[in-house]
């Protein structure tokens, strides 16, 4: 059976030419393919016109991850590999996830992707964390996906984009508007992470616009931008606004966003504890000038309008030592199953839990390999069905 997954994933391989990559290429059966992982290469010019033929006769292609493959490429020959990637996924209608992350495009090299992000429009995810795109290269993605919901509405057709990954790419309220306007048109959006992105209070406000047309999102993450400009909270008072266009919300990072100016009760966080959000389980509000005042709102709403929540990030705010309602917290939601972080020590034990736990499935995996190995060797007993048609045949021989 031909493989399905083609890998060189982590393999640091230098593919500059053709007959660099073609020996990894031909034992590949490019119409059976369904995923393609080239994380962790670096692939030329040549070498990507080579993958690119290939890719073309991938028609069932769902996969394509691309991330970290330009690494100390000159930054000419980026725009003319990745034209020849690009340029190979677009008319692939089986495509699911699009990963272009951890390749340093900076706001020069994003062109190439336009026509694919424009033009394919039965892709679901799209990951581009880590590119360096700037407010100059993130408007031009975002416009790229604008125009492609645009299209897709004036088709008659709706919008197959769920999910958009976009951190740490120094997006700031230059590009804000155009991911606003992209985010309103499509709509169906259910995941989206622009964590660590310089995005200010203008900005954010106008992605909470956008973000309040897609109903049926499940999880935002927006950590490390800021909310906030002094004392002017207007960037809060939005995104507390659009909280109740997301019934379906489960995870909402917003930790490092200056929710709180001065220690006040963030607007935001009252209207989480009124109910806005009731399918909540993961929520993140490190470092943001929390106090007591607001520690106590949560443990007064976390067996009753928070009842959903498993995990309670609250780092680095302005807490007391032995807090009572950070203590009301922990206990509540330990009794359910669920864990609250509020101290580096908290977070250290959990590291320390994760890193037991590997050790253990570490154990467990040789001792199970041996019991399998054990029963393969072990016989198979097979019952003797002969010993009654042998008795007949000795009493026939019987003279009485």
């Amino acid at each position: 059976m031909a493989t399905t997954v083609f890998s060189l994933k982590g393999k640091g391989i230098k593919l500059d030419t053709r007959a660099d990559i073609e020996p990894h290429l031909k034992e590949v059966d490019p119409t059976a393919l369904e995923e393609i992982h080239l994380e962790g290469n670096t692939i030329g010019v040549d070498a990507s016109k080579a993958l690119g033929e290939f890719i073309s006769q991938a028609k069932n292609l769902k996969i394509a991850n691309f991330a970290d493959i330009f690494t100390g490429r000159l930054i000419s020959e980026i725009p003319q590999a990745l034209s020849a990637i690009c340029d190979a996924l677009i008319d692939k209608t089986s495509l699911v996830e699009i990963n272009f992350s951890d390749n340093a495009f900076g706001g020069r090299s994003v062109d190439p992707i336009v026509p694919l992000l424009t033009k394919n429009r039965n892709f679901q995810i799209l990951k581009l964390n880590n590119n360096g795109l700037g407010p100059a290269g993130g408007a031009v993605i975002a416009g790229a996906l604008l125009e492609s919901a645009k299209l897709s509405k004036a088709a008659g057709i709706k919008s197959n984009l769920r999910t958009v990954i976009c951190g740490r790419n120094r997006l700031e309220n230059g590009s804000a508007l155009v991911w606003a306007d992209a985010f309103a048109e499509h709509e169906g959006l259910v995941e989206v992470r622009m964590p660590q992105n310089g995005i200010r209070m203008e900005g954010i406000i106008e992605l909470a616009r956008g973000l309040s047309k897609n109903p049926r999102i499940e999880h935002l993450d927006f950590q490390d931008n800021a909310f906030t400009i002094g004392e002017d909270l207007s960037g809060i008072a939005a995104w507390s606004k659009a909280l109740a266009s997301w019934p379906e919300l489960h995870t909402l990072n917003l930790s490092d966003v200056l929710l709180s100016a001065g220690g006040e009760v963030p607007q935001l966080l009252k209207t989480l504890v009124e109910g806005s959000n009731p399918k909540l389980k993961n929520l993140q509000l490190q470092n943001n000038n929390l106090e007591t005042e607001s520690f106590a709102l949560l443990a007064g709403a976390i067996t009753t309008t928070l009842k959903n929540i498993s995990r309670l990030e609250l780092q680095w705010n302005d807490a007391e030592e032995d807090d009572e309602h950070l203590e009301t917290l922990s206990l509540s939601l330990k009794q359910r199953g669920g864990k609250l972080i509020a101290t580096d020590e908290d977070e250290e034990e959990e590291e320390e839990e994760e890193d037991e736990e590997e050790k253990e499935l570490k154990k467990e995996a040789p001792v199970v390999a041996e019991a399998i190995r054990e029963e393969e060797k072990e016989p198979t007993k097979v019952e003797d069905d002969t010993s009654t048609d042998d008795l007949i045949a000795k009493l026939s021989q019987v003279k009485i």
